[in-house]
């Protein structure tokens, strides 16, 4: 008996606690072989609209769901999305809940996307606070947040966690430089056979992020002032 107790407490805990990837609407498909999937805002307005996916359940394992919103929105040609929020009865848009979000699907040419270039972003885990150094200043993120600060062209950027042994990474930007992606995490994040939502780099606990995945966090993460 007590056997078939604790098995129904597993069964309902999952249902509860599991989270669930659904793609809600399809209003069309595309053709493409595009591999990413970015985020896009003010660009909406000249972007194909596809469809919808929502996500029910909360999860701390951001990677898993990626890949899962990565292989839907590929199901009908997606390259781009943003976030749906849920409207209130008021008509008002809900504040984000990471336990039930929505996000459009589009199709937009990768050309005509903006905000690409010039930019640093730094994640925390999922986990606990992080304690870094960006150029000997110090900073604490919280978890499941990050900030972003404005690159300059030619400047060395070293990156620390400020452990004993912990972790320090330079780069330099060029002019036109990509948007950089890091995590500070001692925690692995496992790549798919797709090569999105996972590992670019591994430095001890930094980690450089592939760009979809990144940007997904950065919907799902909260922003904080890099002060």
């Amino acid at each position: 008996m007590k056997k078939i107790v604790f098995a129904v407490f597993v069964f309902v805990a999952h249902i509860f606690y599991a989270q669930n990837v659904f793609l809600t609407k399809v209003e069309k498909t595309h053709e493409n072989t595009d591999k990413f999937l970015y985020k896009i805002d003010e660009e909406k307005a000249e972007a194909i609209y596809l469809g919808e996916i929502e996500v029910q359940g909360f999860s701390k394992n951001d990677a898993e769901i990626f890949s899962l919103i990565y292989k839907k929105a590929k199901e009908i040609g997606a390259n781009t999305f943003a976030l749906k929020p849920f409207e209130t009865v008021d008509g008002s848009m809900q504040n984000f809940n990471p336990a039930n979000y929505r996000l459009a699907l589009y199709h937009l040419p990768k050309e005509k996307l903006l905000n690409q270039t010039g930019s640093l972003y730094l994640f925390a885990s999922s986990d606990k606070d992080q304690k870094i150094a960006l150029n000997k200043t110090d900073y604490i993120l919280s978890p499941r947040s990050y900030f972003v600060i404005q690159t300059v062209p030619g400047e060395i950027y070293t990156i620390s966690t400020k452990k004993l042994l912990g972790s320090t990474i330079k780069f330099q930007p060029k002019e036109s430089s990509s948007n950089q992606y890091f995590q500070i995490s001692a925690t692995k994040i496992k790549s798919d056979e797709t090569g999105v939502g996972g590992l670019n780099l591994k430095s001890g606990d930094i980690i450089g992020l592939e760009k979809s995945y990144a940007e997904f966090l950065s919907v799902i993460y909260s922003k904080q002032k890099a002060e």
